[in-house]
């Protein structure tokens, strides 16, 4: 139950590198799907979760393993975020920028498909702001997934 059938360092490295991995993949698969789960996204969250559980315990199936495992993963989000927190290139690389993706009652059709939003998220948008697209100022992809609406005076 306790005794390691991988080396404590094996484990520590597995589980740094995994965390950098999925860090990466999850940053460059886009705003939406860090800031707007849907079910699909849910679902790969959680297969991703069970794809990955092997290659961080290593086979190793201890008490001690996982604990090791977990301790390891909460501190790199940790450092991650006290990174993020020190630095704006950091925080920029982790996190990304806002996006205009709307001005003057017009969307930019390319930024919005590049960001692969879907129309039923920017009409979500407008119905969240009660404005109808014509009302719109500037529409704003943020960092976090969310559109952001300033109406018109």
């Amino acid at each position: 139950m306790f005794d390691m059938t991988v080396s404590p360092w094996e484990l520590l490295a597995r589980a740094v590198l995994i965390y950098l991995a999925l860090l990466l993949m999850v940053r460059l698969s886009g705003k939406r799907t860090v800031g707007q789960f849907t079910p699909f996204d849910l679902l790969v969250v959680m297969l991703l979760s069970e794809g990955v559980s092997n290659g961080l315990s290593g086979g190793d199936e201890s008490v001690t393993g996982a604990w090791l495992v977990a301790a390891v993963l909460i501190a790199m989000n940790g450092l991650i975020g006290f990174l993020g927190s020190r630095s704006k290139r950091v925080e920029r690389i982790l996190e990304g920028s806002p996006v205009l993706i709307g001005r003057d009652g017009q969307w930019f059709h390319d930024v919005i498909r590049r960001h692969r939003l879907s129309d039923l998220d920017v009409e979500k948008s407008l119905r969240e702001s009660d404005c109808s697209l014509s009302d719109v100022k500037i529409a704003i992809l943020e960092s976090d997934g969310t559109i952001s609406i300033v109406k018109k005076k």
